[in-house]
């Protein structure tokens, strides 16, 4: 399963969740780099040393990382939940040839209103959280997102939930659609 949502639109906080209901291993793309960086990989050495020049790490290379970490025994046998891959549709087809027929169950839009994450990001304080940082980053959201939620929509696994309320209800609202396919 893949969760997509805006920065501030509590992806993190549900993911705890899905992972103590259902067992999965959630990997984020942060963790998957350092992890990759800190094992010594090729690929994780060649990640490290972009984001040390403050570059964005290439699909080729992305896809690597993600394809490692997916052979990996605990997501093997206990199922992966992607949280920040895929970012584009030219790495959601690699990641569905990776996955093979049926490996991609499913992919839930964490929606929340661009006004509600801007809040949620000023509230939190963070130093990079600046009115000018956080239009960026969601702006870039917006423009990487677009295409990709196209892309699950017509491959018929898109779900979009609301995001909006108490964590229990949106907890709730994700259970409902992923309660069916488990």
């Amino acid at each position: 399963m893949v969760i997509l949502g805006r920065q501030g639109s509590g992806k993190g906080t549900q993911c705890a969740h899905l992972v103590g209901q259902y067992g999965c291993v959630h990997v984020s793309t942060g963790d998957m780099l350092r992890a990759a960086r800190e094992e010594g990989t090729e690929l994780g050495i060649a990640a490290g040393e972009l984001m040390d020049a403050g570059e964005l790490v290439p699909d080729d290379i992305m896809n690597g990382i993600v394809a490692e970490r997916l052979q990996k025994d605990d997501v093997l046998s206990r199922g992966v939940l992607l949280d920040g891959f895929p970012r584009t549709p030219d790495q959601a087809e690699a990641l569905e040839a990776m996955l093979g027929d049926g490996g991609l169950t499913l992919a839930v839009n964490l929606d929340v209103a661009v006004e509600v994450v801007t809040s949620r990001m000023v509230e939190r304080g963070r130093a990079d959280d600046t009115p000018e940082g956080i239009a960026r980053r969601l702006e870039l959201y917006e423009a990487q997102t677009a295409p990709l939620l196209e892309w699950f929509g017509d491959r018929g696994i898109l779900e979009v939930v609301d995001g909006v309320g108490e964590e229990d209800d949106v907890f709730s609202r994700l259970r409902s659609v992923i309660d069916p396919l488990v």
